[in-house]
């Protein structure tokens, strides 16, 4: 037996009793006549003690080993005179009679403590000495009972776990495929599933009216902090209902998982916004609705006034910095420069500040009078000590700008808390999104999302306008999860591939397996998949999803600790028939 107890278990009432420890060393202190060291496992970390006085051996013993070294050890639980009300184990300590090295260690790279001197790059390359540090260690446990609570809610509404193939066929839509060639059929490729969307609504075909599954997800896209080229999704699928169904059954989920795992009641029912009122209030799909700063239209107030850069613009917009108007020159001067990063593409931005004595001041006084900026004001709601930050263009361009900024005035002002958790279901959005390269229609979410029945009328004679029946949970600015009600009749089918350009050729050779099962009584059916990844973050508080996967890849797509993606040898190449460029 390596161990009795665990180095997070031991308290007060084991004083007395003769255990047995095993774990890292993670720090020794040697102060003459005594040596103590933190032993750690997961579970936590134990003081041990060796006294010169009692026992020479095994105190000089202790002073010989390093960082890192994996011991087990022998003693007794005693009180500690000095204690440590940070840990749990701090009111004890081991006076220890016997030490064996199971294992030593060279010194590590870096410190292997919550805060650490180690930076991203080389935590990466020693990611499994990184995954010993006590805060990375928390977010995977975090993410194991978001995982354990998701199954268990799942379960108890009769949802089944059902594994769908990891090898599939490359499909035109979405981001680009991970490829995998095939030494049994030279020249072929298997693509690894960016979802397992088409096998979910075969499920649901076969009478499997509740599945789901924590599945691994492929893309080979751009990175980012809340992004990468695998990752997993709770996804699920029902069939035999309606919009609401779908809603109600994971606000459910979302409900008990913060209840059980963060201890945070949400609301009773999350509130609804159309896709039309999240981009005009907000320029998000995703926004974050734990503060105001809603956009303020100012194209009447503004525009026709002789300022060139307002009255050629489609959109003039502001949002109300309220109690800002003591922000300086120099902060505005910023907040200039922020927005006009290639990020975020503004070509500059006008303020107003309303001052307490009821005047104004703009950075564009020349043009408009205290009359003018009364109206500005008068329009967003703007009260004395307030500011308004606006900028102007195009209208799609000018929103997206202007949710940046207000994000980073949503941080600037402390508005954003981590610890408070705003929850929104985003709905109605547009079927298609109209690509100016390719000249033709995309679906804004995916080729098998049904359209709103009541906008049935409008696919033939104006399919841009058409809503689709899929719905997104937001919360504090991340998209959470996304799906919809899908099509289940292949007529409805063969039209939307059409609308999205492909010929009735490359439809059956792409989907054909799907259309022939239309054909067999397909329910009604639809569902939704979460990002576990960006659940879990969320949940804590954090942007990037990197430390809640064990093993991430950079933001280059490389694992950096096994050195991948790797050449293969040219006999590797020649068994699966591919040729070096």
């Amino acid at each position: 037996m390596y161990r009795s107890h665990t180095c997070g278990e031991l308290r007060p009432s084991s004083i007395g009793q003769t255990v047995t420890l095993s774990g890292w060393l993670q720090k020794s202190r040697d102060l003459g006549g005594m040596t103590f060291i933190d032993l750690r496992d997961r579970y936590g970390i134990t003081q041990l003690a060796f006294n010169m006085d009692e026992d020479a051996k095994v105190c000089e013993e202790a002073r010989k080993l390093g960082r890192e070294f994996v011991l087990q050890i022998e003693g007794e639980v005693i009180e500690r005179s000095s204690k440590n009300t940070k840990i749990p184990t701090g009111e004890i300590e081991i006076r220890v009679s016997k030490i064996t090295v199971l294992n030593g260690s060279k010194t590590p790279p870096f410190t292997i403590e919550n805060e650490t001197d180690g930076g991203d790059e080389i935590r990466a390359q020693y990611r499994y000495l990184d995954l010993r540090r006590n805060p990375v260690q928390q977010k995977l446990l975090l993410r194991n009972k978001v995982a354990l609570e998701t199954r268990k809610y799942l379960d108890t509404l009769g949802f089944l776990d059902v594994e769908t193939p990891i090898l599939i066929k490359s499909t035109p839509e979405g981001a680009r495929d991970f490829v995998v060639p095939s030494r049994m059929n030279e020249g072929e490729f298997y693509a690894l599933p960016q979802s397992p969307q088409t096998f979910k609504q075969l499920l649901m075909v076969s009478g499997f009216d509740r599945y789901y599954q924590i599945v691994k997800c492929f893309r080979d896209e751009d990175l980012r902090a809340d992004r990468q080229p695998e990752f997993t999704q709770i996804d699920c699928e029902m069939a035999f209902v309606e919009q609401e169904d779908i809603l109600t059954t994971f606000e459910g989920m979302i409900q008990h998982l913060f209840s059980e795992v963060r201890g945070v009641e949400l609301d009773a029912t999350f509130p609804r916004m159309t896709y039309a009122e999240a981009m005009e209030k907000y320029g998000s799909d995703k926004p974050d609705i734990r503060f105001a700063l809603e956009f303020v239209d100012l194209n009447s107030a503004a525009k026709g006034k002789g300022f060139g850069i307002f009255d050629e613009a489609e959109q003039v917009l502001a949002i109300n910095a309220q109690d800002c108007a003591g922000y300086t020159r120099k902060q505005l001067d910023k907040l200039t420069d922020w927005v006009k990063r290639p990020q975020i593409g503004a070509k500059g931005m006008i303020y107003l500040k309303c001052n307490e004595d009821g005047t104004y001041k703009s950075s564009v006084d020349k043009f408009y009078s205290q009359e003018n900026l009364a109206e500005w004001a008068q329009v967003a709601n703007a009260k004395p000590g307030d500011l308004l930050l606006v900028l102007s263009g195009d209208l799609e361009k000018v929103r997206k700008q202007m949710g940046e900024l207000r994000l980073h005035m949503g941080d600037e002002l402390g508005l954003r808390n981590p610890n408070v958790f705003k929850p929104l279901w985003v709905i109605d959005f547009p079927l298609l999104e109209w690509d100016e390269e390719t000249n033709r229609y995309h679906a804004m979410h995916h080729p098998f999302t049904s359209p709103k029945p009541e906008d049935m009328n409008l696919i033939d004679t104006d399919p841009g306008k058409v809503r689709a029946n899929a719905y997104d949970l937001a919360m504090n600015g991340v998209e959470l999860g996304g799906g919809s009600i899908r099509i289940h009749d292949r007529e409805l089918q063969a039209r939307m591939f059409d609308l999205l350009g492909f010929s009735k050729e490359e439809a059956e050779a792409q989907f054909g397996f799907l259309m022939s099962a239309f054909e067999y009584g397909a329910p009604p059916h639809g569902g939704l998949a979460f990002g576990l990844d960006r659940l879990v973050a969320t949940m804590d508080g954090a942007e990037s999803i990197r430390d809640y996967i064990a093993f991430p890849k950079n933001n280059r797509g490389r694992d950096v600790m096994i050195d991948a993606p790797s050449p293969l040898n040219e006999e590797q190449m020649k068994e699966l028939g591919i040729k070096k460029l």
